[in-house]
């Protein structure tokens, strides 16, 4: 039997009389239309479908469809942990519920978000190798417990954050993994999530696993089956995953846990260090420990070395050449691996020899990762070094860090070029007046077909925009202090509920800090992000009083749905510019500029529009919702640029300024 969307999406269809005040919007309707034309005809499809469009029925029906009458399988890709659940928890199962056939749906996650039963009761018998903190001891406990009760195996089904050298010792790996011969095989829960996802005809992932598969598929591999389309949700964020996946990183902490969970000098609980060998073999132990001591020393050194350099390099940290920093760092890695797979046919006990298969593909990792770096093999990117200490720093974070510039050549062989099916959906993805410029040109799908649904809410009704023109630029003396004065008025006016989204950490923290303790004392909750929990816990925390104030950065920006009156004002401190001087904002800059291109309107200005559209649409997320918007931020009315912020407001959306507004 066929599957007719518009019939199930009928005000007196079977969605509706599952759904509580259901109501039939033809944005939704002509959503499906396009993208059940676009999945037909293969060609990729742009669609910007505003608030309220129900854009998740809006792919996902014609996704079913595909999945019930042409037997393909369909990836459904989220940058937001938020939706993936969403879909996979809440509308898949109402679309089952209502579709004449049976269809599978997988939520697809990597590997190192499971549990490993195996690993997890080898952790219990070797308590030898446990951190020695009883709160490690604690945490291995409540594991334990959990592993009898989970029902999927993943860390977001656990109600606490494990610590990451704890979770190490248990998760999934495939370095370890011992395949058949495992005696949890049957019941092992990456394997049994591997085999759904196998079967599965409608998988759902992020952003970040769907390109780190598509970057390995460029180079032979990936781990995702085969499938005919892909409908990649908050598309306005694909770039960034996009061009992040393509690059490398390399963190010293990275090299400082391997040595870590390899030695321990001071208390022996490591792996090495515990390590059961065949008699006489005690001299392979004491080479392997004497090649981790030898990495430790390099480890440090190396980063020594980019340190210096860094003190003399550019303020951004950005490595313009290659070999400004010799790589001792990779031969001490390499005699290491070498080391341990001396010890691999060694060990009493198969499954540390398993264990060391691990430690061997962690080392290639690290090596592989160095020279990219180092010598700058991978072409097409901006590299830098980050996390320079600063005075009052317990230890240092330096990182080397490398990403795509470009991912629109990229993403044109690898996910346009096929015969795959595109569709790439939002409700920011126009950059004003209707305009996919930006975006298609941006991702490399300058051929997609594109159209703008708006959004069914009555803007003009529910949302007022605020304007302070008289805010002073942020380097003026005094800045912070005023900037936390026009907060305080703002927050008063809506009696709290308020979102304060900064465009860096120190706007923020200092903000929150001038205003914690006035808002304590008049009864609001301060959240703070970065200091008050996970962002997740914030907004509950949010959600759970009407008073409420919370500080956010990037991440509150977008993605974040506060529906009903908790949620009555948003402001937003400074107009969402990407800092120039970063490095790969300098890179594309630079890219633009030799192509004869203007950085700052073809560029800078789109994904400041973008982004702020994202930070406004915060506040109206269903036909009941209302408040207030207030821009902190007088450019959008003094600059030539600032009528296009104003553009991009919602249509019939009234600005007035603030003192003109605080005179009625």
């Amino acid at each position: 039997m066929g599957l007719d969307a518009e019939l199930l999406l009928h005000p007196e269809g079977p969605i509706a009389r599952r759904i509580p005040g259901y109501e039939s919007r033809p944005q939704q309707t002509a959503m499906v239309r396009a993208v059940d034309s676009a999945l037909s005809t293969r060609r990729p499809l742009l669609i910007e479908a505003g608030t309220g469009t129900g854009k998740s029925f809006g792919y996902l029906l014609p996704a079913v469809r595909r999945i019930l009458e042409h037997d393909e399988r369909l990836v459904v890709v989220t940058h937001t942990i938020a939706l993936q659940e969403q879909l996979h928890d809440k509308d898949v199962p109402l679309i089952r519920a209502v579709v004449p056939d049976e269809f599978s749906a997988v939520l697809v996650k990597g590997r190192n978000n499971y549990v490993s039963r195996r690993r997890m009761e080898r952790t219990e018998q070797r308590v030898d190798r446990l951190p020695s903190d009883p709160k490690a001891q604690e945490e291995v406990g409540a594991l334990s417990r959990w592993v009898d009760l989970t029902s999927d195996g993943t860390r977001a089904d656990l109600d606490f954050a494990p610590r990451g050298d704890v979770w190490d010792l248990v998760r999934s790996d495939s370095g370890n993994c011992m395949g058949r011969k495992c005696p949890r095989h049957d019941s092992c829960f990456y394997q049994l999530a591997r085999r759904r996802m196998e079967s599965g005809q409608l998988l759902i992932c992020n952003h970040a696993l769907f390109f780190s598969d598509l970057a390995l598929r460029a180079r032979g591999a990936g781990f995702l089956p085969a499938y005919d389309h892909v409908i990649l949700d908050e598309a306005h964020a694909v770039e960034d995953v996009a061009c992040e996946q393509f690059g490398t990183s390399l963190a010293e902490g990275s090299v400082r846990h391997l040595v870590r969970v390899l030695h321990d000098s001071r208390r022996g609980r490591a792996f090495l260090d515990t390590l059961e060998l065949k008699d006489g073999r005690e001299s392979a132990r004491v080479s392997a420990v004497q090649a981790v001591r030898q990495v430790a020393t390099a480890s440090e050194q190396f980063f020594d070395a980019w340190e210096r350099w860094g003190q003399q390099a550019e303020s951004n940290g950005r490595i313009r050449s290659p070999g400004v920093v010799p790589d001792t760092l990779t031969p001490a890695i390499g005699e290491l691996k070498g080391r341990l797979n001396l010890l691999r046919d060694l060990c009493v006990q198969e499954a540390d020899g398993y264990e060391i298969d691990a430690y061997e593909d962690r080392c290639e990792d690290l090596i592989s990762q160095t020279k990219a770096l180092v010598e700058q093999t991978i072409s097409g990117c901006v590299y830098w070094l980050e996390g320079m200490p600063r005075p009052g720093d317990a230890f240092r974070r330096l990182r080397l860090a490398a990403t795509a510039v470009d991912a629109a050549p990229i993403l044109r062989e690898h996910l346009f070029g096929g015969k795959t099916g595109v569709v790439l959906t939002s409700a920011t993805l126009t950059t004003g007046a209707g305009s996919f410029l930006h975006a298609r040109t941006r991702l490399g799908c300058e051929d997609a077909e594109t159209i703008e649904l708006g959004s069914p809410f009555d803007h003009a009704r529910q949302m007022k925009v605020l304007v302070d023109e008289r805010m002073p630029e942020p380097t003026a003396p005094g800045y912070l202090s005023s900037l936390s004065r026009r907060i305080d008025e703002l927050v008063q006016r809506t009696d709290g509920g308020a979102f304060v989204l900064c465009t860096n950490w120190r706007t923020l923290r200092e903000c929150a800090g001038l205003l914690r303790r006035a808002f304590g004392d008049r009864g609001h909750p301060v959240l703070v992000q970065g200091e008050d929990g996970a962002p997740g816990r914030l907004l509950e925390r949010f959600r759970a009083d009407r008073r409420s104030v919370l500080f956010g950065v990037a991440s509150f920006w977008q993605g974040v749905d506060v529906r009903g009156e908790s949620l009555r004002n948003v402001i937003i401190t400074r107009l969402p510019f990407d800092p120039p001087d970063k490095p790969l904002v300098q890179a594309r800059h630079e890219s633009i500029e030799s192509q004869g291109g203007k950085p700052f309107f073809d560029d800078t200005v789109p994904r400041a529009l973008i982004k702020f559209r994202q930070g406004v649409g915060r506040l109206i997320r269903s036909a009941t919702d209302e408040g207030l918007v207030a821009i902190l931020d007088p450019r959008v009315l003094t600059k030539s640029y600032g009528r296009r912020f104003l553009d991009a407001l919602p249509e019939g959306v009234h600005v007035e300024t603030i003192d003109s507004a605080s005179h009625r």
